[in-house]
């Protein structure tokens, strides 16, 4: 796979992305409206690789990223191109780089409205539709029952129980994801008679806050451990990205959440989402690139 490419009047170059300026990053993704500050870039380049694409004198024209998870399956996301190479075929041959660097596991990603049509010509499938809430955290938040079980701020020492729930849910198990997140966020549980039966992760991201992973058996608890993080954050930014169109969905709007997005959950592989009734279920996203 070649590690350039010509797009009419000028060549562009694959170069790792901890190699580019993480300023070069930011300007990337505030051009195309996304809230990625440039601590959550570095944050992302620590467990994530990736590649960006830049001119003979360094300006940077797109990145795509990959999240391994174990040895069989990648999360793809920060896949973005300038306007001016997009409409010359730069993100196909940016997705061809992550392809080779990514050759033989199982692919997802949650695509955008306008990069839909790319990741269908390069054998993705749809699976599901995930909506993205946020917005100021009303001061008032809609009223809940007493959770069933005990609701606590968990440490360090619950991250076993946390991935290995986490597991039953994704599907593959994100070691490398909560290795990174621990440090940067509050961790929140669910548990009854000892075992932890749900968790919801709350860390600083773009505007604000982002509220995910979020992992339960049921609505009840799932609302319970999203709600946690709410009371903490009444009057602040908060964002959850969720594939629930019932209860939770309608506990968002109730709380001053709006829908400023909508992304299509997608597979190149075996498939990601097989829900099955009572076992846990990824209720909140820990983002559009990680899933």
């Amino acid at each position: 796979m070649p590690k350039s490419v010509r797009l009419k009047s000028f060549e562009l170059v694959a170069r790792d992305i901890n190699e580019i300026d993480v300023g070069s990053l930011h300007a990337l993704s505030v051009a195309v409206g996304w809230p990625h500050r440039p601590k959550d870039w570095d944050w992302l380049r620590q467990f994530g690789r990736g590649i960006a694409v830049v001119d003979s004198i360094g300006r940077v024209f797109g990145s795509a990223m990959w999240f391994p998870y174990g040895q069989d399956v990648a999360m793809i996301g920060l896949v973005i191109t300038t306007p001016r190479s997009q409409a010359q075929g730069n993100a196909r041959w940016l997705m061809e780089q992550v392809f080779e660097e990514c050759r033989g596991r199982n692919l997802y990603l949650n695509s955008t409205r306008a990069a839909h049509n790319l990741y269908v010509s390069l054998g993705f499938a749809n699976e599901a539709t995930v909506w993205m809430h946020q917005g100021t955290v009303a001061s008032s938040l809609p009223h809940l029952p007493a959770p069933s079980g005990d609701l606590i701020e968990a440490g360090i020492d619950a991250l076993g129980q946390i991935i290995e729930l986490d597991t039953q849910a994704f599907g593959w198990k994100r070691e490398e994801l909560f290795s990174a997140l621990a440090p940067i966020s509050t961790i929140q549980t669910l548990s009854r008679d000892g075992k932890i039966v749900g968790y919801s992760i709350c860390r600083e991201f773009g505007r604000g806050h982002v509220i995910g992973p979020v992992v339960a058996s049921n609505d009840d608890d799932a609302l319970q451990l999203i709600a946690v993080h709410l009371r903490n954050l009444k009057g602040q930014f908060a964002r959850v990205d969720t594939r629930d169109t019932g209860r939770l969905a309608n506990f968002l709007r109730a709380s001053d959440f709006q829908v400023a997005e909508r992304v299509t959950t997608m597979s190149r592989g075996q498939p990601l989402l097989n829900r099955k009734a009572g076992e846990p279920w990824v209720y909140g996203l820990a983002g559009h690139a990680l899933g």
